[in-house]
């Protein structure tokens, strides 16, 4: 029978064998579709940040590929080969050449299709966790095969750094200029689906986003968004009308400098300053429309 001693040094290595990593809200504060290829896929240009609202993630060494799901949106949740995540973990072994499984547990705090990258920042978190896992290589963000996953999962492997995604959402340059600020994040618990709203668009060659502003502060910044779009809102008001309520709730706030909808919805933001006017604005949101998500989160 073991010892207390060899049963404590077990459960300190069993902890030192899981890797644990948060995948953060990733939230499109622009998002313009400047045209479509041949094969179908869409040219996108979006000013991408990350929040700290996050699903919490870690993976363990198991003798198979395997997967559990909690928290408040675990609802529904695949655990098969339908999850991006399993399908992730599938292309890192297939590529590296590995053999081993593992163990995947996914907290869900994040709305499922949103808009705000749930299920690619799963996948993108659960790719660096299983690399350091297996002891391989980490697959690059503009990989082919990372590509072909979806297109947020590039930038979303490259979190919590800002980025400008362009291309089909493989092309990524850092963004190191912004002004500190806070969003509130609001969704009317409905899903949106992506390629319904792409199908929606009246026009795929659209103007690229402007010059994002090098040193301007909070003021200057929220005036630069409002002169920006995202390209997905108008399909996505015209299938989902809670859009327009949202959105109506946020810019009543006078806190709440700029809003609009992330990636494809139904999830929008409100731009603020600073945490405190975060939470205010939350707060008397979440007290009028009970039965909505909102997170009020610093912008990372």
């Amino acid at each position: 029978m073991p010892s207390s001693h060899q049963k404590v040094r077990t459960r300190s290595l069993l902890r030192t064998m899981i890797h644990k990593g948060q995948a953060p809200a990733k939230i499109n504060l622009t998002l313009h579709v400047t045209g479509q290829r041949d094969d179908g896929y869409h040219l996108l240009d979006s000013l991408v940040v990350f929040a700290d609202v996050a699903d919490q993630i870690s993976v363990a060494p198991a003798p198979d590929l395997r997967v559990s799901v909690s928290g408040p949106f675990s609802e529904g949740v695949p655990t098969d080969h339908t999850n991006l995540v399993v399908r992730a973990a599938d292309v890192l072994r297939k590529v590296r050449g590995v053999t081993a499984g593992a163990a995947i547990t996914l907290e869900k705090h994040l709305p499922n299709a949103a808009g705000i990258g749930g299920g690619s920042s799963d996948a993108a978190t659960v790719l660096s966790l299983l690399a350091d896992l297996w002891n391989v290589p980490p697959l690059a963000a503009n990989s082919p095969n990372v590509l072909a996953l979806g297109a947020d999962l590039p930038v979303c492997m490259a979190a919590p750094e800002p980025q400008r995604m362009t291309g089909i959402g493989e092309v990524l340059t850092p963004v190191k200029t912004l002004p500190d600020c806070a969003v509130v994040l609001v969704n009317p618990r409905v899903k949106v689906p992506t390629s319904g709203i792409f199908k929606g668009l009246s026009q795929r060659a659209n103007p690229a986003m402007d010059p994002i502003p090098t040193g301007a502060d909070f003021d200057g910044f929220a005036h630069w968004l409002g002169q920006q779009r995202n390209d997905l809102l108008p399909p996505a008001r015209a299938l989902t009308p809670e859009i327009d309520a949202t959105l109506a709730k946020l810019n009543a706030m006078p806190n709440v400098k700029y809003a609009s909808m992330s990636g494809s919805g139904a999830t929008c933001f409100g731009l603020v300053r600073n945490m405190a006017d975060a939470r205010h604005v939350a707060r008397a949101i979440q007290v009028s429309e009970m039965t909505w998500w909102v997170a009020p989160a610093l912008v990372l």
